[in-house]
């Protein structure tokens, strides 16, 4: 076998060895995302099975053996925070070639009570959105954006409101702008709440009736939060967004 043919046998080799390599997505985001220890939360409240779940816990469930999704998103976190603790450093150092990292932040870069957190909806958070972008783009990596998911919070008349109305914007604009596959789960979810209906929605979200749990006897009322029931069907959603979407991951959804 002559060199060149040696050449292009080992070549064509390692390129069928990357196409079969697992890919891992990586999930960054806050509580609404977030996985949860449900033994830990069921004891700690006096119960089983505590209803609180992040859509992350799901996502996987839609893809591929060919897919590994790390769900590293963290309760109460913002985009600034995320960082600032930490928490994407780790990820950074971790990220290989071909992977991909699925960033949906909002809930907490709203808080302006707390300057770890809080970030100007336009340009800060934008700035820190597309810092994200291209740290995983200089790895060789795949960034995709995700809008935050809605509240289930109705005004007087009963109209669903937008509560991530500017943060949203942004997320939509710096994915135009840098080119970056995007999940509008903010509008898919409100879409959701409104077509549940305003009762039947609450199913959605971390509602906990009094004396479920002995140590909530008061129960609990969460409108941000998702149940069981909510996280399956917004990591649903998810998928489906994925598969619209213009991004190369969308091939490792199952059919």
């Amino acid at each position: 076998m002559t060199r060149s043919l040696t050449a292009a046998v080992l070549s064509l080799t390692l390129i069928f060895l990357q196409s079969c390599a697992r890919r891992t997505v990586y999930g960054i985001g806050d509580s609404t995302m977030a996985s949860y220890d449900v033994e830990a939360l069921s004891r700690r409240q006096g119960g089983e099975n505590y209803p609180l779940r992040g859509w992350g816990m799901y996502f996987g469930d839609h893809f591929k053996k060919s897919v590994v999704f790390q769900n590293k998103a963290i309760s109460g976190r913002s985009s600034k925070s995320f960082r600032g603790e930490g928490h994407w450093a780790k990820i950074l150092d971790s990220l290989k070639r071909g992977d991909y990292v699925l960033i949906q932040f909002g809930h907490n870069d709203q808080k302006q009570e707390d300057s770890l957190r809080y970030t100007e909806p336009r340009l800060e958070f934008g700035a820190s959105l597309s810092q994200y972008i291209r740290e995983t783009r200089r790895k060789g990596a795949h960034p995709i954006l995700a809008t935050s998911i809605a509240r289930r919070s109705f005004d007087d008349a009963g109209k669903l409101n937008d509560t991530h109305m500017a943060y949203t914007l942004t997320v939509l604009r710096v994915a135009r702008a840098e080119g970056v596959p995007l999940l509008d789960l903010n509008q898919r979810t409100m879409r959701l709440i409104d077509s549940t209906g305003r009762e039947a929605s609450k199913d959605i979200f971390l509602h906990i009736a009094p004396g479920r749990f002995t140590k909530m006897p008061d129960g609990l009322v969460d409108n941000t939060h998702l149940s069981e029931y909510g996280g399956k069907t917004v990591a649903a959603l998810a998928a489906e967004e994925l598969r619209r979407s213009k991004s190369r991951l969308r091939r490792y959804l199952k059919d």
